[in-house]
């Protein structure tokens, strides 16, 4: 009898200091399947591919492709037998063309050893048309969206004829039309006989597109199932190991003073010519939570960095508590309580090589709790950062002290968001706040979200995820090409009506909102 399974990791045990982040593991890949790899952040997902990617080695169990036990040592071993892997965070030499990095570590030569692009540049295009991947082989890495970049890491994959592709987290970046079109590119694979190990968090996305689905909590496996006779909630409840509130409670609350009030902002582009941000004017009061809607590219990014100091205005006047801050530094932004959980967390929300402890203080460091005739006070460091991990239950393999860096992308995020909430800001500025989270950490940052709003103060949300604007906004402004288009009440909209704002198909034609 001919084996089923193109993969099978059996009983793999991976441990790191103090943490063991695979536990007696037991996965098994069918031929031609999409198998789902469902967990929260930290549950050892992202572990358990890279071991059978070669990245780590793992300290019990065997791996077999097609029957037969196999060593992988190394990415190179990985990709001799056929195993590819789109990382979370790409990994593309942003300099190059899209060509140079498909073809990078395996390059056509000719027996003199010329490079032979033409080649290579035919075999990336049928590989484009064969699977609905389209993207310009010469556009240059750095200038493309990160929807092309994500196609150019599976054209990779496919330039090394793999047979077994593993996508980690893939559409954690991605827009809502970047995501489907992504489902239906894996459709395609699968249809052609690759086998496919998707890593999400996401319930909606396994459901609408996996076979199968494993299920890992804490290092352990908790079990796979058949995706058709499942549920969301089930799965959820096998992910977290309680009942997860998909929706957000919201008492009414009584709307304050104006906190934020923004006249005809204009900030420019640094990718085109024209201004980024287009005579924006908005107002946030204390008690409310604004969201500014859209979908990604539309101008959210500069407006934040206009608002938060990263980017001078070109025009336009912004008022805060009062205060005309529109020069104002960043520091004395902070200092005046705005908190900011920014877009980018590598680039903007930590510094990757400082502890835990060091990014939970980097805005306090200087308070006088914090520090004494110029000497870091460490003890009260330490253990404001313990409470802040114990409270927003921040997992990391060594408490305060950890290096950033190794910790999980959704553990990141809860560091940053601890650290942003509990400045008790009068204004939260939250900018894709639970991007890359799973349901459980989800629901509580919602939480503290509408904690921060029934406690009077003033909420800015930017989202890009349909149901978080709907769910947890009280006032939602769309933003489209830099200008914003409609003002909707989450309680009187619909999906499809947002929808339609924010692809430009329809707009207010109120100026002031």
């Amino acid at each position: 009898m001919e084996n089923r399974y193109a993969i099978e990791m059996l009983n793999i045990t991976k441990r790191f200091p103090g943490i063991v982040a695979n536990d007696n593991i037991t996965l098994q890949l069918r031929k031609g399947e999409i198998h789902a790899l469902l967990g929260e952040n930290g549950a050892g997902k992202s572990t358990l591919m890279s071991v059978l990617f070669g990245l780590y080695q793992p300290e019990e169990g065997i791996i077999k492709k097609d029957g037969k036990e196999v060593t992988i040592k190394d990415p190179n071993d990985a990709n001799a037998l056929g195993i590819g892997m789109v990382h979370q965070h790409f990994k593309l030499v942003e300099c190059f063309s899209v060509l140079d990095n498909i073809i990078m570590g395996v390059e056509p030569t000719s027996k003199l050893g010329f490079l032979k692009k033409k080649e290579a540049r035919e075999k990336v295009l049928q590989l484009s048309e064969r699977y609905g991947l389209q993207v310009d082989p010469d556009a240059i890495v750095e200038d493309i969206t990160v929807g092309m970049q994500q196609r150019t890491e599976i054209l990779k994959m496919l330039y090394r004829d793999n047979e077994i592709l593993i996508f980690d987290e893939p559409t954690a970046v991605l827009t809502p039309q970047e995501i489907d079109d992504l489902m239906q590119i894996m459709r395609n694979l699968a249809a052609e006989g690759k086998s496919i190990l998707f890593i999400s968090h996401k319930l909606k996305e396994i459901m609408a597109v996996s076979d199968r689905c494993t299920v890992l909590r804490k290092g352990k496996c908790i079990g796979t199932v058949e995706t058709k006779d499942t549920t969301e909630a089930e799965l959820s409840s096998m992910m977290v190991g309680r009942n997860v509130e998909f929706h957000v409670h919201k008492e009414d609350c009584p709307v304050g003073d104006v906190i934020l009030d923004i006249e005809h902002m204009t900030v420019a582009s640094k990718v085109h010519k024209n201004n980024a941000v287009r005579d924006v004017s908005l107002k946030v009061r204390g008690g409310e939570i604004v969201c500014i809607a859209g979908i990604d590219g539309n101008g959210q990014t500069e407006f934040v960095y206009g608002l938060t100091g990263l980017e001078p205005l070109v025009s336009g006047k912004i008022t805060f508590d009062g205060k005309d801050i529109t020069r104002m530094p960043i520091r004395a932004r902070n200092a005046m309580g705005m908190s900011h959980i920014p877009e980018d967390r590598h680039k903007h929300g930590l510094v990757l090589d400082y502890s835990l402890e060091d990014n939970i203080v980097l805005q306090r460091y200087w308070e006088p709790e914090f520090t004494h005739s110029g000497f870091l006070r460490r003890k009260n460091i330490r253990s404001y950062a313990e409470r802040l991990i114990d409270q927003y239950d921040i997992r990391s393999s060594q408490g305060p002290l950890t290096n950033t860096r190794s910790m999980s992308g959704g553990n990141q995020q809860k560091a940053i968001v601890a650290r942003e909430i509990d400045k008790e800001p009068k204004l939260l500025i939250a900018v894709q706040p639970t991007r890359g989270l799973d349901v459980g950490a989800i629901e509580y940052i919602h939480k503290q979200i509408v904690a921060q709003r029934n406690a009077g103060k003033a909420v800015l949300l930017v989202s890009l995820e349909m149901d978080e604007v709907l769910d947890v906004s009280d006032r939602i402004l769309v933003m489209y090409e830099g200008e914003i288009v409609g003002e909707l009440d989450p309680k009187k909209t619909t999906a499809e009506e947002l929808g339609l704002y924010m692809a430009g198909a329809k707009r207010d034609s109120r100026k002031e909102l």
